[in-house]
């Protein structure tokens, strides 16, 4: 028996909130695979995004018709499709500062040699949205899409710079200032990093991602105060203290170009 002092739901309040639900189930599965970078199979799919294996199957084929998702392989797996890729380049053609961003870094390689990326926060995670090698016979690892906790890198000092302790406090887990090596940064640490990055105006960490490099990083920004992105160099950890000053000023000059104003 309903609860009489309960409102009663409609059909058409039922039928909304089953959308929403399915809306929400199918981001999680977009999400999961952007997480995971490869084709996965409907089981393992369905446990990731912790949904019944019918309803992920239900979902997979209504992206898959609709050219979201594609049958990848066997065709037990599954994975983006190249209606995902179309609308990804329509972003960039829409985007200003990401096309350009895309063309500067392409170009800040090819000048220095080394490994150059742009960054923005998406989610918030650190998140490389283009990158380019550099000519090293080594490669240093940078993927587009690669999402890293904040505390690992100098983009990500960057990119909080100017927001109040509590705002970094919800954006930084415990698990975030865990570093590959099983170090632990102190958050008081980490603040003070933003603090001073966000003074100067760039920001160099060495050794955190791994032992063999350093990454130097400055803003772009799309009002005053606001920063919207960053440029980086991957390179590395024994670059010289001039090689490193003079990449920086580099830096600086070409992310002035990108923001706004600039």
């Amino acid at each position: 028996m309903q609860d009489g002092n309960a409102p009663a739901v409609s059909a058409g309040e039922k039928m909304t909130a089953s959308r929403e639900k399915g809306l929400n189930r199918v981001l999680e599965i977009l999400e999961f695979l952007h997480a995971t970078q490869r084709a996965t199979g409907i089981g393992d799919l369905a446990k990731g995004v912790n949904a019944p294996r019918s309803t992920t199957y239900t979902l997979v084929r209504l992206l898959v018709d609709a050219g979201l998702l594609e049958m990848a392989g066997d065709g037990n797996r599954v994975y983006f499709g190249k209606k995902l890729y179309l609308y990804g380049m329509d972003y960039v053609r829409g985007n200003d500062l990401l096309r350009r961003g895309r063309q500067e870094v392409d170009h800040l390689s090819r000048e220095t040699g080394e490994t150059s990326e742009l960054c923005m926060l998406q989610s918030g995670r650190y998140t490389i949205v283009h990158s380019s090698p550099g000519s090293r016979p080594f490669r240093i690892s940078s993927a587009t899409g690669l999402q890293i906790p904040l505390p690992w890198t100098a983009s990500g000092r960057l990119l909080l710079a100017g927001l109040d302790r509590a705002a970094i406090e919800a954006m930084v887990s415990d698990d975030d200032l865990v570093l590959p090596d099983g170090r632990k940064l102190r958050l008081d640490d980490f603040i003070a990093d933003i603090a001073k990055a966000g003074t100067t105006g760039y920001c160099v960490t060495s050794g955190l991602v791994d032992a063999y490099t350093k990454c130097l990083a400055v803003p772009v920004f799309s009002a005053p105060g606001k920063v919207e992105a960053t440029m980086c160099l991957v390179v590395p950890i024994d670059t010289s203290e001039k090689r490193t000053a003079d990449l920086i000023g580099l830096l600086r000059v070409r992310a002035s170009g990108l923001s706004i104003g600039g």
